[in-house]
């Protein structure tokens, strides 16, 4: 019987692609249980994934996660 092992998680704050959920991206938080728990880029609700689901952002999401970062920060005067 072969088991296969979880991925290892990402450093908090790893920006990764949840591929259940139309390839959302968003930020590693932690694990809770079986999940890993991601949260928007722009702020918000924070959401669980399996694992299995989850692979690291390429440099394109990437850019552009942070730039929606950056964008929603300046709309609310945080910059």
């Amino acid at each position: 019987m072969c088991e296969t092992q979880p991925p290892q998680p990402p450093p908090p704050g790893a920006l990764v692609v949840d591929t259940s959920r139309g390839d959302r991206v968003g930020e590693f938080r932690g694990v809770a249980g079986p999940y890993w728990s991601l949260r928007p880029v722009r702020g918000g609700a924070e959401w669980e994934a399996e694992p299995r689901h989850v692979r690291p952002a390429e440099p394109m999401e990437r850019m552009r996660a942070e730039n929606a970062r950056r964008n929603a920060r300046s709309a609310k005067g945080l910059l």
